[in-house]
């Protein structure tokens, strides 16, 4: 792997690993149903151990990029079209940014703190309450931060996504963690989920940034079946520099 400059290096490396073979994967410089190298080539080749190798293989088998069974690691075989399925579909949804921000490099931390006073009682929460806050920055290729993100999880989203509710009370909050499966979680909890997004421009003096790009935020509720909100999320980047795509299926 390339020398990391001072952003990347904050990267874990395990992610770092798992972008480059996605790439890969993608591109289909691996292709379906091929053998991936072992886990000792593989940490030889990314100058990484073992253990980060083994890491970056399970955020590629929870994505479905890759399978493994006794006999190895292997890039996974593209499934055969549904006869009834429409010829376009739409990608699994990516939490928080969509796709283009997923594949970018970000920082992000997991802490526990009270929401906003007047979103604790959309999160079920009480005044004051403590909750889950995901803060996600996607970085410009010179290190410029060009989107910024906030989300705030509910009383039933800790109560039903098992991936959330480990980080239960600051328990194993870590800095740059990995959510992007978060609405693949919510399916596997068996919740049917909604989403509103409204688009908006900044109040007049913060409309722009310091170098004068024009900025834009997005503020999104998911819901479940029963209306219960299970997140809220707070997008501000800059239009001219970024771009804020979210693909979504329910």
């Amino acid at each position: 792997m390339a020398e990391p400059d001072s952003e990347a290096a904050e990267v874990p490396l395990y992610l770092r690993v798992a972008a480059a073979l996605r790439e890969d994967l993608t591109q289909r410089r691996i292709s379906p149903g091929s053998r991936l190298p072992s886990e000792r080539s593989l940490s030889q080749h990314y100058h990484v151990n073992r253990q980060t190798v083994r890491s970056a293989l399970q955020l590629l088998r929870e994505e479905g990029l890759v399978v493994t069974d006794r006999r190895g690691t292997f890039a996974a075989e593209e499934a055969e079209p549904e006869p009834s399925a429409p010829a376009l579909t739409a990608r699994r949804p990516t939490f928080p940014g969509g796709p283009r921000a997923a594949g970018a490099l970000v920082r992000a931390s997991l802490t526990w703190e009270p929401p906003p006073t007047p979103l604790a009682a959309r999160l079920l929460l009480t005044p004051g309450e403590p909750t889950l806050v995901h803060r996600h920055t996607v970085l410009g290729p010179h290190g410029a931060a060009l989107q910024r993100a906030v989300s705030w999880f509910s009383r039933p989203a800790l109560a039903e996504i098992p991936q959330l509710s480990r980080y239960r009370r600051g328990r194993d909050c870590r800095q740059q963690p990995d959510l992007r499966l978060l609405y693949h979680w919510m399916h596997r909890a068996g919740l049917r989920i909604t989403h509103r997004e409204s688009v908006g421009v900044p109040p007049t003096a913060a409309a722009t940034t310091e170098g004068g790009t024009a900025r834009l935020v997005v503020h999104r509720v998911v819901s479940d079946q029963h209306g219960h909100a299970l997140e809220i999320t707070d997008i501000d980047f800059s239009a001219q520099s970024a771009s804020w795509t979210y693909e979504f299926s329910a």
